[in-house]
C-alpha cells in the first residue's frame, strides 16, 4: 500500500499543489503527501480560486523545488509535466516515478472566466486521475 506521494511540476505553483491538496482532502493523515517543482515559483492565485470552490484553503502552501525534497522518502512520485518527469528521474531513477500528462491552465488566453474555467478543468481532471490511481483512498467505507 502506498504510504507517501510526491507531486511534481515545473514551478510548484499550479498542478502539483492542486494534486497534493486534493489527495490530502481525501486521505487526511493516512498518507504523507507533498509537492515540489523543477524551478522555484509562487502559488498561482487562480489555484486559490478554484480550490476555494471546494472549500480547500491553499494559504499554507509553501512552494519548493525538487532539490529541496528527498525523493527517496516517497513511495510514489507523480510528475505532472515532462520537465518534472525528466528531473525526477535524474534525482531518483526508479520505476516509482509516474508521468501524468496534465494541461497547463496558465496558458489560457481568454478573459477571467475562461481562465478560471481552465483551472477548474485541470482541478477536476486531477480529481478523476487521483480517484483512479488511489482507489484505496477514494473508496467509500
Amino acid at each position: 500500500m502506498t504510504k507517501s506521494v510526491l507531486f511534481a511540476c515545473n514551478m510548484n505553483s499550479v498542478r502539483s499543489p492542486m494534486a497534493a491538496a486534493l489527495l490530502r482532502l481525501e486521505a487526511g493523515d493516512r498518507l504523507k503527501i507533498d509537492s515540489a517543482g523543477v524551478y522555484e515559483g509562487g502559488l498561482d492565485p487562480f489555484v486559490e480560486i478554484v480550490m476555494d470552490q471546494l472549500g480547500v484553503a491553499m494559504s499554507g502552501h509553501e512552494p519548493k523545488t525538487l532539490s529541496e525534497v528527498d525523493l527517496a522518502d516517497f513511495d510514489v512520485v507523480v510528475a505532472l509535466t515532462p520537465e518534472a518527469a525528466v528531473e525526477a528521474r535524474k534525482l531518483l531513477p526508479r520505476a516509482a516515478i509516474e508521468f501524468w500528462d496534465i494541461e497547463n491552465p496558465s496558458e489560457e488566453r481568454g478573459g477571467r472566466d475562461a481562465i478560471v474555467a481552465a483551472y477548474g478543468r485541470v482541478r477536476d481532471e486531477l480529481k478523476a486521475k487521483l480517484a483512479r490511481r488511489f482507489p484505496e483512498i477514494y473508496k467509500k467505507p
